[in-house]
């Protein structure tokens, strides 16, 4: 938990989180649930492992899986206090040779996903009279990565979709906030690994690859990461929204 934010504020409130099966979206969900609210896990990958309490299988670019989901929670709870939209892939690959399938899936997975379960969530927050919103963006939305342009391109159209929805619902009370992490201890930043010295070449960064390193000489963890999302979500952020927090150890120099 962040210094300075009261665990006991997200007490008894509703929360949605997609992506929690695995990294961020896990953290981000444990973290909430241990503060004492009420959350609901959402991710594809469920449909592969035992399903817990609250734990849902769905496909985040599925508007008609989601609103079912979403129609069974507000049967289910009076009212929604809280959305972190965090599920997306990665497919790694040069532009000039990417297979298209893998293109359009990221784009279908990581920017239509993110709008339709944004906006589901963003509806019902408005009726709800206020609450907040945090999308898992990325730092690579912001600067151009070798052999993550399907990743780049998807998290910029996420982040803008985002901002726009955020400017709509405002006058409602809700508020819409973007964490973007660098590298960050998850199975998808490992899957980028060649070898047992990923972790140190990322930190000391690759000048053939245009990549600056981490100024403070560490990936994150995602419990970092999640900090900052609950930061957004609690009532110490009351007056922030449509904004960006960088959350990569000085990766990309604060360009936003």
């Amino acid at each position: 938990m962040m210094p300075g934010i009261d665990r006991s504020v997200f007490r008894g409130t509703h929360m949605i989180v997609t992506g929690a099966a695995s990294g961020i979206g896990r953290a981000v969900a444990d973290a909430l649930a241990s503060a004492g609210a009420e959350v609901v896990r959402l991710d594809l990958s469920y449909r592969d492992r035992p399903l817990q309490e609250d734990c849902w299988a769905v496909d985040v670019a599925d508007g008609r899986a989601l609103d079912a989901c979403f129609a069974a929670l507000r049967a289910r709870w009076p009212r929604l206090d809280g959305f972190v939209h965090a599920a997306a892939v990665l497919h790694p690959g040069a532009l000039l040779d990417q297979d298209e399938r893998d293109w359009w899936r990221t784009l279908r997975i990581d920017a239509g996903g993110a709008f339709l379960c944004c906006r589901r969530a963003a509806r019902w927050l408005c009726e709800s009279g206020g609450g907040a919103m945090v999308l898992i963006g990325s730092n690579a939305a912001h600067t151009p990565r070798l052999g993550l342009g399907a990743y780049c391109a998807a998290k910029a159209a996420a982040e803008q979709m985002f901002r726009c929805l955020g400017l709509e619902c405002a006058r409602h009370g809700v508020r819409a906030n973007i964490v973007a992490p660098g590298s960050t201890d998850t199975p998808m930043q490992r899957a980028l690994w060649r070898d047992g010295a990923g972790a140190e070449q990322v930190i000391a960064g690759d000048p053939a690859a245009f990549r600056l390193g981490i100024p403070l000489g560490r990936i994150a963890q995602p419990e970092e990461v999640a900090a900052a999302v609950l930061f957004l979500l609690s009532p110490a952020a009351a007056h922030i929204t449509l904004a960006t927090l960088l959350v990569d150890g000085g990766a990309t120099l604060g360009l936003l």
